[in-house]
């Protein structure tokens, strides 16, 4: 069975068209936190995809080592960052890479912790953290609640992809927002950080029938339904949309989680 965490490499260009960014105000607010400016911040990114967030800190100055499993991710995040000498992009899981203990100011992660095992994620960021070091987790969340559409899509899911309707997936904005809290808990609960702080960054994205369904096919859940169930549940979606005046506007919010490290990287484990 194909694992669910690299699945995103078989769409890797899809995924860099269709997944939104990061609000600039959160990686402003994320350096600061870290203690200062971009160029005078060394940073590990976990799980960097194809780029999305390296671009946004590396503008900023920000040197940084990025780690990403899946190859085609990697490949196109190699060609997102190009023009940044101060970004290395290396082939390989969190898990799998050998940390520097203490050589970060920052460890940050854009739409992957969840996927890392809880048992290495936590302490093996605290170790590649210098002290007061910043671990910095963030989230692009649907928060389309009231709208009528939305009931249209769930009745969707329910009748074509029970099973994934069941799931609560991310899209179309199914899974409860308590998820919210639990990742700031987490944070929390490791006793490895200190001076957590949780923030939302709202904003908004258009979508067509074409954008939407582009976007529904980089999420891992769906891709993993059988092609023919998936594809009918596609058109279906589609076709609402276009029957709803051709697109759509979906409240967002981004969910940052920070802390600062507790121990020296070497004393951590």
């Amino acid at each position: 069975m194909r694992e669910q965490r690299l699945i995103f490499g078989e769409v890797a260009e899809l995924y860099d068209r269709a997944r939104a960014g990061y609000p600039d105000a959160l990686v402003d607010d994320v350096i600061a936190f870290a203690g200062g400016d971009g160029p005078h911040l060394r940073a590990l990114e976990v799980g960097a995809g194809t780029g999305k967030a390296t671009v946004s800190f590396a503008a900023r100055g920000v040197e940084i080592v990025a780690v990403e499993p899946s190859a085609e991710m990697a490949a196109v995040a190699r060609r997102n960052t190009a023009s940044f000498p101060g970004v290395r992009i290396e082939d390989t899981s969190f898990e799998d890479w050998t940390a520097q203990p203490g050589g970060f100011g920052l460890v940050y992660s854009a739409q992957a912790w969840h996927w890392l095992r809880p048992e290495v994620r936590w302490r093996k960021a605290a170790q590649a953290l210098r002290p007061a070091g910043t671990l910095a987790l963030f989230w692009n969340r649907t928060r389309w609640d009231e709208q009528p559409l939305k009931d249209e899509l769930n009745a969707l899911y329910r009748r074509l992809a029970p099973d994934l309707h069941d799931q609560h997936p991310g899209w179309p904005g199914l899974s409860p927002h308590g998820e919210d809290l639990v990742r700031g808990a987490e944070i929390r609960e490791t006793g490895l950080f200190e001076d957590e702080r949780v923030q939302t960054y709202p904003w908004s994205a258009t979508f067509t029938a074409d954008s939407f369904t582009d976007l529904l096919l980089t999420q891992s859940d769906h891709r993993m339904l059988p092609q023919e169930q998936r594809d009918r549940l596609l058109a279906a979606i589609a076709e609402t949309i276009e029957r709803s005046g051709g697109q759509v506007v979906i409240p967002h919010h981004t969910l940052l989680v920070m802390g600062h490290a507790r121990f020296a990287g070497p004393g951590s484990g």
